[in-house]
């Protein structure tokens, strides 16, 4: 069961990723704590670096319908659930939450100071930092709403 959790931007996402391990949390979906910062860190990441050319490809065709429908959706928290994730995002599992954190908070430090070009999304296109900066906030938002802060405080 997920929980409502709206993240307007990574600061907010550290945040939040912080609160939780502090507190600690119970999961409800199938990834740790740790295994989240890994994967929303490797899709900042590339974004600043770049996406696999074959992940541009494919995604080329259906930009305009996912970026029309999809990604209203996912920046309104209402993202659908059950899409896979390409093998290269998938974390593995027994990562080390505080390390995982620890890379996240940097990845999200280096992209907010960062004045290079950002790399078009392969499903979503060209958007401008501050776009991109709330998309990565709904993306963690999506992830962290399976897991559950045991003081049972919840950002909103």
């Amino acid at each position: 069961m997920r929980r409502e959790l709206e993240l307007k931007n990574l600061i907010e996402a550290v945040e939040e990723c912080r609160a939780l391990y502090e507190s600690g949390y119970e999961a409800t979906g199938k990834w740790s704590l740790g295994q989240m910062c890994n994967h929303i860190r490797l899709t900042i990441e590339s974004n600043m670096s770049g996406y696999p050319k074959w992940m541009t490809i494919l995604g080329y065709p259906l930009r305009p319908v996912l970026r029309r429908f999809a990604l209203p959706r996912l920046i309104a928290g209402r993202s659908i659930n059950g899409v896979r994730t390409a093998g290269m995002y998938v974390p593995s599992s027994g990562l080390e939450d505080a390390i995982e954190l620890d890379k996240f908070e940097q990845c999200v430090e280096q992209f907010l100071n960062s004045t290079g070009a950002l790399h078009p999304h392969p499903g979503f296109g060209k958007m401008s930092r501050e776009e991109f900066n709330c998309f990565h906030a709904a993306h963690a938002a999506h992830h962290l709403s399976f897991l559950h802060r045991l003081d049972n405080q919840s950002a909103a």
